[in-house]
């Protein structure tokens, strides 16, 4: 992009051709990067002078920021973001922002603004989470919160979850991030176990959500179908999978909305086990 830039300022030999782009004022430029995505406005401030100060002003920057992203600077130490430009504030938003004792993390996507979430197992209500007859906790570095949960077996199985914040304006989906199988690494190589893996195959796990003004949403999915997935070549035993639930709507930026979820297989007929609880995502449905 640079290159066909600066050909509209050059001519022969190098010599300047007409008007180029260091003539075009920064408030010109600051208004065009009104419409672009933060990684084109720091790829276009390379250019030149001009569009390096457009890129940087406050009004190009609050264009980008979510309507109330103050919520999310309340997480924070306000030492951490007071007289901080709108560009560094973005910059420093953009970062995952941990909160309820570091079990869940908020962020703003840097290409389209919007406003993500990660709930951690450990935030979760888990049934039997105590015994470690049923459940342990592995260490591990393919989560965001470096440990997840590891089912034995049960006979009842209920995780369910709740959160309260201001999300800004618009449609989010909210999705389980969950593993077949126990993992680890041997010889330096990424092995999984099954052992204990059994009873997902027999019934469906329900995954639902709910929110506070009334919004429902629900699924239901056999986690285990080893003969179907070696069919059509697509192996879900040790993959992390993400489950989508559902959408919900935000139109009241100013309140805070509570969304409820969660996944359950509570037919008591048969047991299940083997099976990794890693975080529960909320993030903008595009």
């Amino acid at each position: 992009m640079g290159a066909s830039f600066s050909q509209l300022t050059e001519g022969v030999n190098g010599a300047a051709v007409g008007p180029g782009l260091g003539d075009i004022p920064e408030s010109c430029v600051a208004s065009v990067f009104m419409y672009l995505t933060p990684p084109e406005i720091c790829n276009l401030a390379r250019l030149n002078w001009a569009f390096r100060g457009a890129a940087s002003s406050d009004a190009v920057w609050d264009s980008k920021l979510p309507p109330n992203y103050q919520h999310l600077l309340d997480l924070l130490p306000p030492e951490r973001y007071l007289n901080l430009s709108k560009k560094d504030i973005f910059a420093l938003i953009s970062r995952p922002i941990p909160f309820d004792d570091g079990n869940k993390e908020v962020w703003v996507d840097r290409v389209t603004g919007g406003v993500c979430m990660s709930i951690s197992a450990k935030a979760l209500s888990i049934t039997g989470i105590e015994d470690r007859r049923y459940w342990n906790w592995i260490p591990t570095e393919e989560s965001r919160f470096h440990e997840v949960a590891f089912l034995q077996q049960v006979w009842w199985f209920e995780v369910d979850g709740l959160v309260k914040f201001h999300f800004p304006a618009g449609v989010y989906r909210l999705s389980f991030r969950i593993h077949l199988g126990k993992f680890f690494k041997r010889l330096g190589r990424r092995v999984s176990s099954f052992e204990h893996t059994h009873g997902w195959d027999i019934k469906p796990v329900r995954f639902e959500l709910s929110t506070s003004d009334g919004q429902q949403a629900s699924c239901a999915s056999c986690l285990d179908e080893s003969e179907k997935d070696d069919a059509n070549g697509n192996q879900k035993r040790g993959c992390w999978v993400e489950y989508e639930v559902g959408e919900f709507t935000v139109s009241d930026s100013e309140d805070a909305t509570e969304v409820r979820f969660s996944m359950k297989q509570i037919d008591c007929t048969h047991s299940k086990g083997g099976l990794c609880v890693d975080s529960v995502f909320i993030l903008p449905s595009i």
